[in-house]
């Protein structure tokens, strides 16, 4: 585990908190979208995830208590749909300890899509041992995105 930083497995209890999170990060990354529009979609869309079993694991910072990030994973297909990093915690090892964690929990392999116009998260998973597999499209926002695979 990353110095400073421990996992914990989602509670209904960080929901409010995992959402301010998947806002501020998504305004950061990509400020041409409202992600604050997109709250309601986004709690109501990580419940359902929840709610048929999806794994969704939360880092915070050991220091204050204070949630770091957390990323989802569909154990059952190795897909992760949402990886998010708080922006004060940027480069701080938290988005590495999440995607390590999906691997030890997916060891036959994970794959994601990752926005094509987010070239610090394309970055990151290809750092990560990711491989672009093919374009895609987001059904919500219609942006073009990258299908990425890592495998053992």
């Amino acid at each position: 585990m990353s110095a400073g930083f421990i996992l914990l497995a989602y509670d209904v209890a960080h929901l409010p908190e995992l959402t301010d999170l998947w806002v501020s990060a998504w305004s950061d990354a990509m400020p041409a979208i409202d992600f604050e529009a997109r709250r309601g979609w986004f709690v109501d869309h990580l419940t359902a995830m929840h709610d048929r079993g999806v794994q969704v694991t939360c880092a915070f910072n050991s220091a204050n208590g204070q949630m770091a990030g957390f990323i989802t994973l569909d154990k059952s297909s190795g897909h992760i749909e949402q990886l998010a990093v708080a922006p004060a915690y940027w480069s701080k090892g938290v988005a590495g300890l999440l995607v390590a964690h999906a691997k030890s929990a997916s060891p036959r392999g994970l794959r994601l899509e990752v926005n094509q116009d987010n070239p610090r998260a394309v970055r990151f998973y290809e750092k990560h041992g990711f491989h672009r597999r093919a374009a895609g499209t987001n059904p919500g926002s219609g942006l073009k995105t990258w299908r990425c695979e890592w495998k053992p």
